[in-house]
């Protein structure tokens, strides 16, 4: 397997993380639906990026730092779920 590019390290980690803020939202009975349309979210975010050329830095450099506002606002404790 290829070494991965400083970049494609920060977008494994980034997604990581979101993953991690998924798992940290509160337990109640609509938990599993509001952490299922977070993981949701996440994931088409990522895939509706996937055809940037990854030597694209500035878009790349872009949209890592628009993904960690994101990551930041959603992982707040008042946002329960998003749609």
């Amino acid at each position: 397997m290829a070494r991965l590019s400083g970049l494609q390290r920060e977008v494994l980690s980034l997604y990581r993380q979101c993953l991690r803020e998924i798992r940290k939202k509160p337990t109640t009975e609509h938990t599993q639906e509001s952490r299922a349309n977070f993981k949701a979210y996440a994931r088409a975010e990522f895939q509706k990026h996937l055809s940037v050329n990854k030597k694209d830095f500035g878009a790349i450099e872009y949209l890592l730092r628009k993904g960690q506002r994101q990551l930041e606002l959603y992982a707040a404790p008042g946002i329960r779920n998003i749609r």
